[in-house]
């Protein structure tokens, strides 16, 4: 599984990645995370607010932060379908 988090920088992106890794910790699921602070990849998403979610290539959040659930729920999908 692929992870992206997408953000410049902001308190809000940098919050989406702990939580991200902390959800795979608590999930014991494995995978690839990057963040990517490149605007030009982050428009390539068709994105345009931060921060953002981005699992496989498919964009699940954009523009705010997941409750812990969400997060949780795109994790074990992604994982299902492996």
């Amino acid at each position: 599984m692929k992870i992206e988090v997408l953000g410049t920088g902001c308190a809000k992106c940098r919050r989406l990645e702990k939580d991200v890794y902390n959800a795979l910790a608590d999930l014991d699921v494995a995978a690839d995370v990057s963040k990517v602070e490149d605007i030009k990849k982050i428009v390539d998403y068709k994105v345009m607010t931060t921060p953002a979610l981005v699992i496989d290539g498919q964009v699940k959040i954009a523009g705010r932060l997941p409750r812990k659930e969400e997060l949780y729920q795109y994790i074990k999908e992604a994982e299902a379908f492996k």
